[in-house]
């Protein structure tokens, strides 16, 4: 096979078919594919079946594949024996679009304006899944073959915690088997600027509960004499952090693998503007865990973050009360090597040992993923550098992400491969917020960059 030849006549096939694949994301953009609204289950089934047809027309073996909640459409072509295996994950399903009324347009009504296709699922994650199912076609109709073999798994449920995913990923690890995943639902590091995400933390979650009296009781008359579960909460959370921003659970920072100096060298060389950032978040100064810059602070470091707090009475004017109980909202973001499970357990006993009398707490283990750092020197990842400086005329930088995505640490345990992120958006995209966008240009740019990718792979493994 004449990669290089190949590879011309897959760039033509882009640029000719350029406007139809735009029109095709807006056809799939115009299904409102919510997964958490029970109304929207016939859409999401919808949503998967025109996945589906896709692949079929690209020149895949297109299934859709039940499980206990929304399918996954399975795709493959696996006709470059001796070549690597890429996995290709993405998610068919979005969020709700609340609130409507902050939408310019509608959100399932997807409109271009000023080179960006607005609507529900534009970035996260359509478009940016879409751009390798049309690079998987561009090779087909114009080599006839890819260079390497490639699987898709597309789910139904990624907006609502892929309750079943690590299930078919489970049984069916033969058929998912691969060298390498491939990932787009992350972003660029900035316009123009192109990033492979090589580590993003993990999480655990929480929700703890402190009761004390069977009712609310009148503060004048029984304050004093019982214990306030807000109160209570309140001094919890406070001892959860000391005043440098270290958390104090213990053994939190036990198993952490530091930054090597490689990678504190990469962030310090990245253009970041602090005063920048903390005008566009609001705040006239940063805080975090003492020693760590800003960035290794959001990507590289663990936390602990109350994410809400409910009790007592929010309305309008006093109410003189003790509150009945008090909850508090917690994750944790975790790096390599914490393992969720034994710091959730070491959360709920910090809690408890410092529960105080009259109370009684409920600890709900909400869910956990570890966090996931992939080899910045593989060939994979040299294989992703080529292609993405071929697609988008830069070469990438390497960066972290603070976020999670525990398929990337399910593609590591159950399958055993790493995970290359390769986003082509932007964080100023609006996921999951009204006006959702994806820039045109960035497609583009990310069709072609699959389309190298393809070829990147099969050379690395020459």
């Amino acid at each position: 096979m004449d990669v290089t030849a190949s590879v011309a006549a897959v760039e033509t096939y882009l640029t000719e078919h350029a406007d139809r694949f735009v029109d095709e994301l807006i056809d799939l953009l115009s299904i409102p594919s919510v997964s958490a609204q029970p109304a929207h289950a016939g859409d999401v089934q919808r949503a998967a079946e025109w996945v589906c047809d896709q692949f079929s027309s690209a020149g895949l073996a297109g299934e859709i594949i039940p499980t206990d909640g929304y399918p996954i459409v399975y795709a493959e072509w696996t006709g470059a024996e001796g070549a690597p295996t890429a996995l290709v994950y993405g998610h068919y399903d979005v969020q709700p679009p609340d609130p409507l009324d902050q939408w310019v347009t509608p959100p399932f009504e997807p409109t271009v304006r000023d080179g960006r296709l607005y609507a529900r699922g534009a970035t996260d994650d359509k478009g940016q899944m879409f751009t390798h199912v049309k690079a998987v076609e561009a090779w087909l109709k114009t080599a006839g073959r890819l260079p390497v073999n490639v699987k898709f798994v597309i789910e139904g449920e990624e907006e609502v915690g892929s309750n079943n995913l690590d299930r078919f990923l489970e049984d069916n690890r033969e058929r998912c088997r691969c060298d390498v995943a491939v990932i787009s639902d992350t972003s660029q590091y900035g316009p123009d600027t192109p990033a492979i995400t090589y580590g993003l933390r993990g999480i655990m979650a929480c929700e703890v509960t402190l009761k004390g009296p069977k009712q609310d009781l009148h503060s004048g008359v029984f304050g004093g004499s019982v214990a306030n579960p807000a109160n209570a909460l309140a001094r919890l959370i406070a001892a959860l952090h000391d005043d440098e921003g270290r958390v104090r659970i213990p053994g939190f920072y036990d198993d952490v693998v530091p930054l090597t100096d490689e990678e504190r060298r990469n962030f310090a060389n990245l253009p970041f503007d602090e005063a920048s950032y903390r005008e566009s978040l609001g705040v006239n100064e940063v805080f975090g865990e003492h020693g760590f810059t800003t960035l290794e602070r959001r990507w590289a470091r663990p936390t602990c973050d109350v994410n809400g707090m409910i009790s007592g009475y929010t309305g309008e004017g006093p109410k003189t009360i003790v509150p009945a109980q008090a909850t508090a909202k917690i994750t944790c973001r975790l790096v390599p090597d914490q393992d969720p499970k034994a710091l959730t357990g070491s959360l709920r006993s910090f809690l408890k040992e410092r529960l105080l009398p009259g109370l009684t707490i409920d600890f709900v283990d909400q869910h956990g993923a570890p966090a996931v750092v992939c080899d910045l020197h593989s060939p994979y990842m040299q294989a992703a550098r080529q292609a993405i400086q071929a697609g988008f005329g830069t070469p990438p930088v390497m960066i972290r992400e603070g976020g999670s995505i525990p398929v990337a640490g399910s593609f590591k345990e159950i399958l055993g491969v790493d995970t290359l992120l390769l986003g082509w958006g932007q964080n100023s995209d609006n996921l999951h917020s009204p006006n959702e966008s994806f820039r045109l240009v960035d497609f583009h740019h990310g069709l072609a960059a699959s389309a190298h990718l393809w070829a990147a792979l099969a050379e690395q493994q020459a």
